[in-house]
């Protein structure tokens, strides 16, 4: 882990961060907490509406508002965060809010892979799902909700160890 810290930190992107001034890192922190707060947001409705809150809109009424959004920020959220990683990354080397932020951000993103394969996720907004499909879709929301929370959280104690 650490070489790869160690290359990251001496990229030209790490030197960019550290080289361009203080309100490089600033900025790119802004959107950095922008990214997860819209991400987060989305993926909060979205999985409340999965586990069952606010039965009488259409699920697919919440995902086709709630899915872009999602998608879009977490690839800012990707991007931003790897700039800022890539500072001073080799002080994170052993932090172990590192070593949960990132499993947890794998298996939210698994879950959403397997999701999107599902067939009731498929035909959520062609047609009234069964109990059923509701209850396998209530799974995947629990997981998603409990992964990024626990990503979001270590996230932020990264900076405390």
């Amino acid at each position: 882990m650490y070489l790869f810290l160690a290359w990251l930190q001496n990229s030209a992107l790490g030197h960019a961060m550290r080289e361009t001034g203080v309100w490089t890192y600033g900025v790119v922190n802004l959107i950095h907490i922008l990214a997860i707060a819209s991400l987060f947001g989305s993926v909060l409705i979205l999985d409340l509406r999965l586990l069952g809150a606010w039965r009488k809109v259409p699920l697919g009424a919440i995902s086709s508002a709630a899915a872009p959004i999602a998608k879009t920020a977490f690839g800012v959220a990707a991007l931003s965060g790897v700039c800022l990683l890539a500072t001073k990354a080799t002080e994170y080397e052993g932090n172990p809010f590192l070593l949960i932020k990132f499993p947890a951000i794998a298996l939210a993103l698994a879950n959403v892979a397997i999701l999107n394969r599902s067939a009731a996720w498929r035909e959520h907004r062609m047609r009234e799902l069964s109990p059923r499909e509701k209850s396998k879709l209530a799974v995947f929301g629990g997981i998603s909700l409990a992964c990024w929370v626990a990503a979001i959280s270590a996230g932020r104690l990264i900076a405390y160890w």
